[in-house]
């Protein structure tokens, strides 16, 4: 695999306006040394990488003219010009992260005069009336809050200008997003202004101290208003379901949010809150202007979605660490999880159900934070045999087969959180987990999932929480066969997923437990007692489908946990194999041992075969498999052989053995899936021999220096490659012996493409590469004539096949160079075009084809146009005459392929329309319909 380019970054240039450029040429010192030389440099170039290399010397360049005590009227100028370039950048330009970075890091000296430039250049932005260049002076006020001192204080200084702005904006882009109803591609964009307009806002109050000061304490200051007027938008589109339900749901935390920072005093936040919520507020005990901004949401017809947003501004936007809020804040707690229980069964909309789901797990996140320091009434308003816990388990059930992803997450959450929440209500000395477990509300929790069915989904989820909270043993006491039943259930593909994720998560869980708890070593046969001998029950008699999802998901993550299994499951394997070898329909103990071993070695867990050969299973066991009854029991012992997780692993002597062993009796598979499992590994295998070479031959270059200590080999790497070389060789003449006349079809499909493999996976070479085999050396006469009778054939795939094969050799093969047996082949081809068998023309056609790619045609074409001269003056001149001018035709096309080929093409089918042999006709089109698509 070819190793990825790196992708260069672009960054769009920043540009100055004509003014800024005129007066910094007007600045620039002859030298080119002060900062109006720098910048002037610097906007004159078009590449932005290059002039982030410019903006980065600014500050170096000011820490030496800081030396001087003044501030020159350039520099002024300069960091003018630094402010107007700053706004102009749009959000994502790296340059303006940059230049931030810079402008932050400036000499304190300059920073007075900065701000000032900032501030000025962003009143400028504020004072826009252009409704649609209103959206990049909120990305600039937003660029300026986040990590920029410089900025911040710039914002700060013109607060009451920037409500007042953030205000009007909102107000207008609402409007003009009301009049485009019906455009959905210019409200979306609309919209969006709207939603980044409103988080500003958000972060405008959250990281400026000034709204902790005294323009919060003056009703009657701008800064009061603004706040006022933008919390009366936010209170409107929290409502207004013509929005996007992003722009509603963001408006419902800026509600909240903007009640914390204006309403006092803070104790009776929480209580205004819960009014809102409940829809009772009392207005006669409320502030005028809070009634005034909020007057929609104060009364009893505020809508399910605004309820449900201000639910999700109530538990984001208020402090619910540590009980800050007191007893008070407890109520509002319990105030909201009613509420959305009432919304729960009101909302039927989809994206209002995933809105739904999350607030609740973000219910349980606040009510965990409350527990950790909440008043005992509250703890026992949320233990497991409260209502609200009740309530919140009838959630779970009911939605954790929800169609949507997201939602099903959102009930583990929750599962997940009520069980934290219980742990948090016991009592103190209760907490222990190991007393939790026999806990009555855990164990009739545990007991009700145990008795559902194994095809509810949501059951697989649940127990993997309790088994994180509880641990495995817990459960296998109240039902000792659940690995066995989840076992059962891999048959269903649907359930497969499910099940292997919960059996991974206990015998995980279980053998952590087991392993903390033990003084010895045994610990570890009642955990293979648990987990895998009802694997391995599956594997010897399940039934296919368990079989194949039980391999393919459960093994290899029981093999990851615990690598050391794999001796055991042989062990046992072993031992049944004798009686329980399998059979044509089963693959028996045999079948299962060279499944657990293949996918052992392709995870990693088998270092090195001719090891593991002789440690865990015999010679005569491989071979045994190699030639089962049961096709997947010879995939499965191929596939050991051929695959793993190394592609540089040697392959040993005793493998490839093996493998010309498997060749030998296995290409005559009457299964066209089995075929192709076999020509994909032996494919691999060869991968792997082509790979591990080339560290061979890095290794012999490098022991004729020195001799190092290598575990890739245990013998010289240069006896490794000849053994490739003479294992290559063997192979070939294996598979062109099973290509005798008269061989089957898919013996021949079988040795054609791993030929055909071979001849792609050992290249000829080129710029000096070494390669271990080439299929061209082991070539001759024989070889390729028995390839080129493959194309008489009835079957159209072995003539590809066999076809391609030969595309693949090089041209100096010594076949294409003979110019008595390429005449041979083009007569031979003529002759069949004549035979009224549709299957001899298509023969035929390949055989010119071959002639064609290999530029043979002509001479031979030309040969044979002097012998038909010769032969027409004693036949029938008519037919004689048509004949050689067709074979011209072809001579033509050849000769002149690029500039004549639609030209030759018409003339031999006016030819052929008069030919009497169609079937010669018939075949040379067809090779020159296949020559044009070259």
């Amino acid at each position: 695999m070819g190793v990825k380019k790196k992708k260069e970054m672009q960054v769009a240039a920043l540009t100055i306006c004509r003014q800024d450029l005129e007066t910094l040429r007007s600045l620039a010192d002859v030298e080119g040394k002060n900062l109006a030389s720098l910048l002037l440099h610097c906007v004159q170039l078009t590449d932005g990488v290059s002039q982030i290399h410019y903006v980065k010397q600014i500050v170096p360049l000011l820490e030496k003219a800081n030396k001087n005590g003044v501030c020159d009227p350039t520099i002024r100028s300069c960091l003018d010009i630094l402010a107007g370039i700053y706004l102009s950048l749009s959000l994502k330009n790296p340059l303006k992260k940059v230049l931030a970075s810079s402008l932050d890091d400036l000499p304190e000296f300059f920073l007075t005069e900065a701000a000032q430039s900032f501030t000025s250049r962003l009143q400028e932005d504020l004072d826009s009336t252009d409704l649609y260049s209103y959206r990049k002076v909120i990305d600039n006020l937003s660029s300026c809050m986040e990590n920029f001192n410089l900025g911040r204080t710039s914002v700060s200084n013109l607060l009451k200008n920037v409500l007042h702005f953030l205000q009007k904006s909102l107000i207008e882009i609402s409007e003009e997003n009301r009049k485009f109803a019906g455009n959905h591609i210019v409200q979306t964009q609309l919209m969006n202004d709207l939603l980044v307009g409103i988080r500003v806002s958000m972060m405008l109050v959250q990281k400026l101290q000034d709204f902790q000061g005294i323009h919060l304490k003056i009703s009657s200051s701008p800064i009061w208003q603004s706040m006022c007027g933008l919390l009366s938008i936010f209170t409107k589109f929290v409502s207004d379901d013509d929005l996007l339900q992003a722009v509603q749901s963001t408006s419902g935390l800026a509600v909240i949010l903007f009640i914390k920072i204006m309403f006092h005093p803070p104790e009776k936040i929480p209580d205004l809150i819960g009014s809102l919520l409940l829809q009772s507020v009392d207005r006669t005990s409320i502030p005028e202007w809070f009634l005034t901004c909020c007057e929609s949401l104060c009364g009893a017809d505020v809508s399910p979605p605004a309820l449900l947003f201000l639910c999700q501004g109530t538990l984001t936007m208020l402090d619910w660490q540590n009980g800050r809020m007191g007893p008070s804040g407890e109520a509002l707690l319990l105030d909201t999880v009613h509420v959305l229980f009432t919304l729960s069964s009101q909302i039927k909309e989809s994206t209002l159900e995933m809105f739904l789901s999350k607030i609740l797990a973000s219910w349980t996140n606040s009510a965990i934070h409350v527990l950790e320091s909440s008043s005992p009434s509250l703890k026992n308003s949320l233990n497991g045999n409260s209502s609200i816990v009740g309530r919140l388990l009838e959630y779970v059930y009911t939605h954790w087969e929800h169609p949507l992803d997201a939602l099903r997450h959102q009930t583990k959450i929750i599962f997940r959180n009520i069980l934290q929440m219980h742990q948090l209500t016991v009592e103190e000395s209760d907490s222990e987990k190991s007393d939790l477990a026999t806990d009555r509300f855990i164990f009739e929790l545990t007991q009700s999932l145990l008795r559902l069915e194994w095809h509810v989904k949501g059951k697989y989820l649940c127990l993997g929480c309790l088994v994180d909270y509880i641990g495995t043993e817990h459960i296998l006491a109240l039902a000792k066969t659940i690995p066995s039943q989840m076992l059962e259930v891999m048959g269903d593909q649907s359930l497969v997923p499910y099940a292997s994720d919960l059996l991974e998560t206990m015998f995980k869980n279980h053998k952590s437990r087991l392993k903390s708890q033990a003084v010895d070593s045994t610990w570890i046969d009642k955990w293979h007692e648990t987990w895998v001998s009802p694997l391995l029950f599956i594997l010897c008699e399940g039934n296919l489908d368990q079989k194949s999802y039980v391999i393919d998901y459960y093994l290899p993550k029981l093999l990851n946990c615990n690598p050391e299994s794999l001796s055991y499951m042989v062990k046992i394997l072993q031992t049944s194999a004798d009686t329980k070898t399998g059979s044509f329909n089963t693959r028996g103990a045999l079948g299962a041992l060279m499944a657990c071993l293949r996918t052992a070695r392709a995870h990693g867990h088998l270092h090195s075969a001719t090891d593991a050969w002789g440690t865990l299973v015999s010679s005569a066991r491989i071979k045994q498999g190699l030639v089962h009854q049961h096709c997947q029991v010879r995939i499965d012992t191929l596939g050991l052989l051929c695959e793993s997780n190394r592609s540089t692993e040697i392959v040993s002597t005793e493998e490839m053995r093996w493998i010309q062993f498997f060749i030998t009796y296995n290409l005559n598979s009457q299964s066209p899936a089995v075929r192709q499992q076999i020509c994909s590994l032996l494919r691999k295998l060869f991968c792997r021999i082509q790979e591990s070479s080339q560290t061979l031959y890095k290794l012999e270059q490098s022991k004729g220096k020195h001799e190092p200590e290598n575990d890739l080999t245990t013998q010289h790497p240069s006896l490794s490659l000849q053994q490739y070389k003479n294992f290559m060789s063997s192979i070939c003449s294996s598979l062109f012996e099973a290509l005798f006349p008269g061989s089957s079809y898919p013996t021949r499909f079988s040795a054609l493409t791993i030929l055909g493999s071979i001849a792609e996976v050992f290249p000829v070479p080129e710029g000096g590469v070494q390669t271990v085999y080439q299929l061209s050396h082991d070539i001759d006469f024989g070889r390729f004539q028995t390839l080129v009778e493959c194309f008489t054939s009835t079957f159209e795939e072995v003539k590809i096949l066999a076809f391609d094969l030969l595309m693949k050799l090089p041209k100096t093969v010594v076949q294409f160079q003979d110019s008595e047996k390429l005449q041979g082949l083009f007569q031979a081809a003529l002759e069949l075009s004549t035979s009224t068998k549709p299957y001899d023309c298509v023969t035929a056609s390949y055989m010119l084809n071959l002639l064609i790619w290999q530029n043979a045609l002509p001479s031979s074409l030309s040969a044979y146009v002097k012998t038909q001269q010769v032969a027409c003056e004693d036949g029938d001149k008519s037919a004689a005459w048509v004949e050689r001018n067709t074979l011209m035709v072809i001579k033509c096309l050849l000769e002149n392929l690029e500039e004549e080929v639609s030209q030759a093409e018409n003339s031999l089918l006016q030819a052929a329309a008069s030919f009497p042999m169609y079937g010669r006709v018939h075949c040379i089109t067809a090779a020159l319909q296949k020559l044009s698509l070259k």
